[in-house]
């Protein structure tokens, strides 16, 4: 049914009960009918210059697709940097990272729609018999529940809605008989007995071949998983059902769901990140809409749509109030606990949540899809991507961008409800970047670090069964596509299922396990998809006006709006004391300490250290206030300690044929030229001689002027440098002697000095593993003259100098150079000051706790100040900036984007561990206090 044909305006509110055709007319079709609205903010763009986009995606596609094909299938995903496919267990393992493999070639699977999509119905078609001729889906590998079913389930799904679909037009495809439809049963089969548990919630990982629990399949002791593992199930699930006849699958995603919904916290009504699939206790008991918990919310609002099921719509209205009420500090969306929604619980995000605005324009709540949407655009103007993590003052926590569509996907949804042709620059730059930064002559290649610009050996699939599909529906007329994108629905993983599976095999019994434990506000059901008649009235400048404020706010890194009120009660009085604000000399701090709890000795050494005993706290509410300093204290000490250490550094090719495609991350020196305060050193390569470079060079003319290649050993690194220095050498670069070492699989040495005064070594010298420094010796072998740049990061590519060495066409010179990058770990985690027997690391030791009931911080008094920006989150009341004084300021102004990377797995390990116990008896308590045992 058209839009239109349902007989109600797109963004009505939508009744509680709703026949399916007034459902999908308001939550699935009205994005089309804002397409013709759009600001004036932004000059329209020409129909030539969206058609010259939307070709250059179709490019930069078959450049992923067709080396994946031609290097890496049948393997699951391309490894662009080494040109080949990457095979579980033939690779070094990368973790839970590699649960997504299964060796079912992957990347095909999740291709297959996104190939229609793209109208290469010739491929699609040629796609589809590989799969059903190659693909087997019977090995004995453990794969994770959760991504097989978005990529491959969701995959052949997807396949198969496009394969009948072009079967009943009558040109393509007229062979298939449910082929992929039959794959995907036997795949749902297999992941059945991952739902054998008394809750309900899937096991996260099954065997394919043995299942779970047997011997055989290397599973089934895990206790807990995350709540979009199992609450991202019920499209792909229920549109097998409702293809094949078969009510399991839908059963079995819906009981988990059910339990997901009944173990929300119900004061708060949201959920925490990690959940026991046995007992239904919260494990993580934080809670945001970023990794961990994201698709569990998207699939609650795309159920209903695509089910018609009003439960779904009544349990997503709830949390979409309680995301709204704690969660969304415009333009900001930072986690909380579950059971003190009004505390936060981190000082960051993930980029995970750039999907959040997309979905809020499904649900029609446009300003906020707006405000945070340009925030993140603002992040990626400022690293060329969206880290994988960033702080509340925009920079960099984790430093991984592994190509992830999210953000395109948003502004997607944002572009089909506003028409704003200003999305559609965004669309532009999104492109710019990952031709200008990612592309590699086999493939895009994952960004390893966003500063530095080095790479990684991944292509995952979601690159192509997303990104691509978003960025070419962005510049894309209905014209430009075979069928009608609005018959379908995307589910996370982008793949399309069709709407008329509402009425399709609906033999379901559904339980409506929502309003017996909430009363809902029929304000919930109001704006199920923007109305632009609404959102723009009379005011073409709307969405410009929301987005004014924050043009800048990523520069200035002091938002306003950030600052939480901590709680309603505290109305009137003076925020918590924060940590970074805390100054031993001053008594009102002190008398804050005493009544959270926290006691402050000083010791002879002229520091300070602080203990906590939360039994000595004025209250329950002042004593998580203390728990909270602590951790900021803890954290902000640990900052300080590894700001000593020096980030990585790029060593770049930029001679023919690489011209800077080439970026390898290198390990700094603590001594010699830095690269961060004076300008990068450009020249060409040469070994020494001897190799090792502990003696008196025998070939000084040949390094003369050049950066000297050296290997590691044999004597310390400093005695290198002044050797290499002596010859004529403008810089040198250590290579290790460990073969087969990659910074994949280790982390970045730091290269000490010798104990001595190293002032007399004026030349920069960087640090390559093994698999690193075997690029240069090839391309040495290979061309016999390499240059090379070494900076503090990647510097962009000369575009002068790649036309004037090929005359070719942009694209043919992308593919031209057949040589490898390899990837490089943005971790600065050893020092090694190298003799010839041994080196020895840096090591820097926690903080620790004097006592099980106590925390305890070290805190030197010329630290305590000395980064008053650091995780500089707040503001005041008002919400204005606070002023610093003109030192601070320039001090904020030289500092790097980010401290050197911190494993977060580690961070705040110690508190947690120290006051689970203690944690659970306060939160117990204030569940007695409001009656919900």
């Amino acid at each position: 049914m058209s839009a239109a044909g349902g007989g109600r305006g797109c963004g009505s509110p939508v009744p509680q009960r709703a026949p399916w055709s007034l459902v999908a007319a308001t939550a699935a079709f009205c994005l089309v009918s804002a397409t013709s609205v759009w600001t004036a903010g932004a000059a329209p763009m020409s129909r030539e210059e969206k058609q010259k986009l939307g070709n250059q995606v179709l490019e930069m596609f078959d450049h992923a697709y067709g080396n994946y094909m031609e290097h890496a299938y049948p393997a699951d995903e391309l490894m662009p940097l080494t040109c080949r496919g990457r095979v579980r267990g033939q690779e070094p393992s990368r973790g839970d990272v590699d649960d997504a493999l299964g060796k079912f070639s992957l990347t095909l699977i999740d291709s297959l729609d996104t190939l229609v999509v793209l109208n290469k119905t010739k491929e699609f078609e040629e796609a589809v018999r590989k799969v059903l001729r190659d693909v087997n889906l019977d090995n004995d590998v453990v794969v994770s529940v959760f991504e097989t079913n978005i990529r491959v389930l969701g995959g052949l799904l997807g396949g198969h809605s496009l394969a009948i679909m072009l079967k009943e037009k009558g040109e393509y495809m007229q062979w298939y008989n449910d082929e992929l439809l039959q794959m995907a049963k036997q795949l749902g089969y297999k992941l059945l007995p991952a739902f054998n548990t008394t809750s309900g919630l899937p096991y996260p990982r099954i065997n394919l071949k043995f299942g779970i629990r047997k011997p055989e399949a290397r599973t089934g002791t895990e206790t807990d998983t995350c709540t979009a593992c199992a609450g991202t199930l019920i499209l792909e699930f229920a549109a097998l059902s409702r293809f094949t006849g078969a009510t399991i699958f839908e059963e079995y995603a819906r009981k988990a769901l059910d339990f997901l919904w009944e173990k929300r916290q119900r004061s708060s009504n949201l959920v925490g990140v990690t959940i026991n699939i046995h007992t239904g206790d919260w494990v993580r008991k934080d809670s945001g809409v970023g990794a961990g918990i994201d698709s569990y919310y998207e699939y609650l609002l795309k159920a209903y749509v695509l089910l018609g099921d009003d439960s779904f719509l009544e349990r997503f209205n709830t949390h979409y109030d309680a995301i709204m009420r704690y969660i969304s500090q415009p333009p900001l969306l930072l986690d909380v606990h579950i059971h003190k929604p009004m505390l936060n619980a981190r000082t960051w995000m993930d980029a995970l949540l750039a999907f959040f605005p997309g979905l809020q324009v499904l649900k029609g709540d446009i300003r906020p899809a707006i405000e945070t949407h340009e925030m993140l655009y603002q992040v990626i103007k400022k690293h060329n991507f969206l880290p994988e993590a960033f702080t509340t003052d925009f920079r960099v926590h984790w430093a991984q961008h592994p190509l992830r569509p999210e953000f395109a996907e948003s502004t997607y949804f944002l572009y089909k409800a506003t028409g704003d042709p200003y999305y559609l620059e965004v669309g532009k730059t999104l492109i710019e970047n990952l031709n200008k930064y990612a592309r590699v002559p086999c493939g895009f290649a994952a960004m390893k670090d966003v500063r530095t610009g080095s790479h990684e050996d991944r292509m995952d699939s979601f690159f192509l069964a997303e990104m691509f599909k978003y960025l070419y529906l962005l510049f894309a007329d209905k014209e430009d596509i075979i069928f009608d994108i609005e018959d379908y629905i995307f589910t996370t993983e982008a793949h399309l299922l069709p709407l008329w599976l509402s009425t399709t095999n609906q033999n379901i019994s559904k339980k409506n396990t929502t309003s017996e434990y909430t009363e809902l506000d029929d304000s919930n059901f109001d704006w199920t998809c923007p109305n632009t008649q609404i959102l723009f009235p009379n005011d073409p400048l709307y969405a410009q006006s929301i987005r004014e404020p924050l043009k800048n706010v990523v520069d200035k890194s002091c938002p306003r709006g950030i600052i939480r009120v901590e709680e309603s009660f505290r109305s009137g009085a003076k925020p918590p004391l924060r940590a970074r604000d805390f100054m031993a000399t001053n008594p009102e701090h002190l008398e804050i300490l005493k009544k959270m709890g926290v006691s402050l000795i000083h010791l002879k050494d002229g520091r300070v250290q602080l203990v906590q005993h939360a039994v000595q706290a004025a209250s329950s509410i002042d004593a998580e206030d203390g728990l909270r300093f602590m951790q900021e204290m803890i954290e902000l000490s640990s900052q300080q300690q590894k700001e000593q250490q020096l980030p990585p550094r790029a060593v770049q090719i930029v001679s023919h044929p690489f011209f800077g495609r080439v970026v390898l991350t290198a390990g700094p020196a603590q001594f010699g030229l830095d690269l961060s305060k004076h300008k990068e050193t450009r020249g060409f390569v040469a070994s020494s001689k001897p190799y090792n470079g502990c003696s008196e060079l025998t070939n000084p003319e040949a390094v003369m002027g050049k950066i000297a290649l050296i290997q590691r050993g044999q004597c310390m690194f400093a005695e290198k440098a002044r050797n290499i220095q002596n010859a004529g050498a403008i810089g040198g670069i250590v290579i290790d002697d460990n073969e087969g070492s990659s910074s994949d699989t280790a982390p970045l040495f730091q290269m000490a000095g010798d104990g001595k005064d190293t002032d007399d070594i004026q030349i920069p010298m960087l640090f390559l593993f093994s698999k690193e420094g075997s690029i240069i010796l090839d391309a040495i072998r290979e061309y016999e003259e390499v240059e090379v740049l070494l900076s503090d990061k990647a510097k962009d590519r000369d575009p002068d100098l790649e036309t004037e060495e090929l005359p070719s066409s942009e694209n043919d010179s992308q593919n031209q150079s057949a040589e490898q990058i390899v990837s490089s770990s943005q971790e600065v985690g050893l020092v090694d000051q190298e003799s010839p027997e041994e080196s020895s690391p840096n090591s820097h030791p926690e903080s620790s706790s004097p006592a099980d009931t106590d925390i305890a911080a070290g805190v030197s008094p010329s630290e305590q100040n000395s980064n008053p920006t650091e995780n500089h989150e707040t503001t005041s009341l008002d919400g204005e900036c606070t002023d610093l004084d003109n030192q601070l300021q320039e001090q904020s102004e030289t500092e790097e984007d980010s401290n050197p990377n911190v494993s977060w797995g580690k961070k705040g390990q110690p508190i947690d561990a120290i006051l689970a116990d203690w944690n659970e008896d306060i939160e117990a308590f204030e569940m007695m206090e409001k009656d919900e045992l």
